[in-house]
């Protein structure tokens, strides 16, 4: 898939990860399912750092289940001993189902009441549960919590509502246009106002628009930075709309801790 590894800035540490993609019809509520697995040495850790894309997800872990908010910095989860989840980003239509507010959820993460889910995935998951290794048993352990999943959030998310398939086409929008980097150019091409884009952001996100927009291009500078030695950070930050080498150095520190140069190092290590 094209989004491996988008999000995710150290992905060599990770065990194993794996992103499935829902049915065609149910793109219009959730982007994928999300599916780490981990089987560690007693003692080792092996601490997972995320950018989170600008949206909520619906986690089930042998805990529990939990809804977690979005980001507005980086965040990370220490891994150890043996274990796996079974995550949904959710598509900005389906958000009003889990929370009327999600900006109160900004970098939080709660119980979310749903033992039926839990019931079903932790079934699936533990039929012929192995190593975290990718084999076929495996794989077919992840297929049916994937279509657990789905088959529940299909039967409590209905089918979006012009305003929440106008919130999904603000996110598509945004996702798909490096070149964008301004609120009202995504006003102008989706045929709205900025006060209109702001009110769908409020309510299917959680974020204001600018913040989505920033997100998704840093979580590209980050990937380039990564993938691609040979490119110069003042290149990133021209393709991507940065004014210069400076504004993404700030917008890394921000929202990061660090900066590209020190990204790029530290990644290359792992």
């Amino acid at each position: 898939m094209e989004e491996q590894w988008r999000g995710l800035l150290y992905p060599a540490r990770l065990p194993a990860f794996h992103r499935l993609l829902p049915p065609d019809p149910l793109r219009d509520r959730f982007r994928w399912v999300w599916i780490p697995e981990w089987d560690l040495a007693p003692g080792k850790v092996s601490r997972q750092e995320v950018l989170p894309f600008p949206a909520l997800n619906l986690v089930v872990q042998e805990e529990g289940v939990s809804l977690s908010g979005p980001a507005t910095r980086r965040s990370f989860r220490d891994l150890a001993g043996r274990g796996w989840a079974v995550g949904m980003l959710l598509r900005p239509a389906a958000v009003p189902v889990f929370t009327d507010d999600p900006g109160g959820l900004r970098d939080a993460e709660i119980p979310f009441h749903a033992p039926d889910l839990h019931t079903a995935v932790m079934a699936a998951m533990s039929c012929g549960a192995g190593g975290a290794g990718d084999d076929d048993d495996g794989a077919r352990r992840r297929d049916r919590a994937a279509s657990t999943a789905a088959e529940w959030l299909e039967a409590r998310v209905p089918v979006p509502t012009a305003e929440a398939e106008a919130a999904n086409r603000l996110e598509d929008l945004i996702q798909s246009d490096r070149e964008l980097t301004r609120v009202d150019q995504a006003a102008d091409q989706l045929g709205v106002s900025v006060r209109t884009l702001q009110r769908l952001a409020r309510r299917f996100v959680g974020l204001p628009p600018l913040a989505m927009i920033r997100r998704y291009r840093l979580q590209e500078a980050a990937e380039r930075l990564r993938g691609n030695t040979e490119l110069s950070i003042a290149g990133v930050a021209a393709d991507l709309g940065y004014a210069d080498h400076a504004h993404l150095a700030n917008a890394f520190r921000e929202v990061l801790g660090f900066t590209p140069s020190g990204y790029r190092r530290s990644a290359a290590q792992q």
